[in-house]
């Protein structure tokens, strides 16, 4: 199961990239989103799909996203005037289309979500954001939206500008952008997904807690979880099923079921600054690094470990885990059951992800602009290495590998 906890959210902060689960590894993005991968293979009497490697025209000042087997360019509009910005689709080596952006054309977030492409960025110098909406196939313009817009599972959501006086989310119908259902919004937001529903958690500073089925815009649960007085500093979690509460300076964790809200289990811990799905098991990480493995049914402690700072992926009883929060500095394989150590990969990298269910890629520097790709299998022997690539900023969907050359184009590799 895949969770994302946006907490506050915050208009200078980037949405979640969509479709896909808006975390990695360690501390989710304010704004989303969280990535639980699978590997994609193909049979040896598949037919041949074109050229292995390309390049697409990028240039500095460009920006890339993939989805499926295909490649979006953000890029200067060279067809215009001023400072516009166009949005290039590309298969393989042929141009799809090519639309202009709106506003100062900036893209933090580009999707395909059910036949559009969503293009996500600020609408101007200022805090408010505007969703643009493509049809795939063509390019044409089919309609736009002021807000952050995001995807929780399936669910099109969009957060009001912040010049809004009356702040709100709304599920919108990806086809034409039209309203489904409209809630008042105040406080932290957190979502829980990746189990059959697709749940939003509304927290203010005061009164009540309330869960939304994000489908349909109804009440699940609501509840005051502090009637007297609330802590004075505190952020909200949700992670397999659990809204999870850390307070008192990280120092203490409290779990609540989601279908009820109400209270689970409270423990102490040393310095909570964030919470991870590892598997089975809860894994609270510190921001110097370290984590402790908790029981999600009773708050038990299973195993701490003091280096590793957070949780990449969960297979078998296997778990990958990074140095960091982002996945640089190395990764490890540990033992879900108890936390030992399986392996140590010093000098990997993760390729960051834009959509789930491709292969766990990781990257480590040769030298000359070179990087060695290697496949994360978590079998705690050598990673099997995909070849070299030339590049950086690497990026991966379920079949594409895009990197960027010193000269702002990008270099694309089909992975299968």
């Amino acid at each position: 199961m895949t969770v994302i906890d946006l907490g506050e959210l915050r208009h200078d902060a980037p949405p979640p990239a969509a479709p896909r689960p808006p975390r990695g590894v360690g501390r989710p993005p304010r704004i989303l989103a969280l990535l639980l991968l699978a590997l994609l293979t193909l049979t040896a009497a598949a037919p041949p799909r074109g050229p292995a490697q390309w390049t697409l025209p990028g240039g500095l000042g460009s920006a890339v996203f993939v989805s499926g087997d295909v490649v979006y360019v953000v890029r200067p509009n060279r067809g215009g005037a001023g400072d516009g910005r166009e949005l290039v689709a590309y298969r393989g080596e042929r141009e799809l289309w090519r639309s202009p952006l709106p506003g100062i054309g900036t893209a933090v977030s580009v999707w395909e979500q059910d036949g559009r492409v969503m293009v996500a960025g600020p609408a101007g110098n200022d805090a408010d954001w505007e969703t643009v909406s493509y049809d795939a196939d063509t390019g044409a313009d089919v309609w736009r939206r002021r807000g952050v817009t995001f995807a929780v599972g399936r669910v099109l959501l969009s957060q009001s500008v912040a010049s809004d006086t009356s702040p709100s989310i709304t599920r919108l119908d990806p086809a034409d952008g039209s309203t489904m259902w409209t809630v008042p919004s105040t406080g932290m937001l957190g979502f829980d997904y990746g189990s059959g529903t697709e749940r939003m958690v509304l927290s203010p500073v005061t009164g009540q807690t309330v869960v939304v089925d994000a489908r349909t815009g109804a009440r699940v649960a609501a509840r005051d979880l502090h009637p007297v007085r609330p802590p004075a500093q505190w952020q909200m979690q949700t992670v397999d099923g659990l809204l999870l509460e850390i307070r008192d300076g990280g120092g203490t964790v409290e779990a609540y079921d989601l279908d009820t809200l109400r209270p689970r289990w409270t423990v102490k811990q040393e310095l909570v600054d964030h919470m991870d799905s590892c598997g089975a098991l809860l894994c609270a990480a510190r921001p110097v690094g370290g984590m402790t493995a908790i029981d999600p049914a009773t708050g038990a402690v299973r195993w701490t470990v003091d280096r590793w700072a957070g949780v990449v992926a969960a297979r078998g009883d296997r778990l990958l885990v990074g140095a960091t929060a982002t996945g640089a500095g190395g990764l490890a394989v540990l033992g879900q059951t108890d936390g030992h150590l399986v392996a140590e990969m010093s000098g990997w990298t993760l390729v960051p992800q834009h959509e789930s269910g491709g292969p766990l890629l990781a990257t480590r520097p040769l030298g000359g602009g070179r990087q060695l790709l290697a496949e994360m299998n978590l079998s705690g022997g050598p990673p099997p290495i995909r070849g070299v690539v030339t590049g950086t900023d690497c990026t991966t969907g379920v079949t594409l590998l895009v990197c960027r050359r010193p000269a702002g184009d990008f270099v694309v590799r089909r992975l299968s």
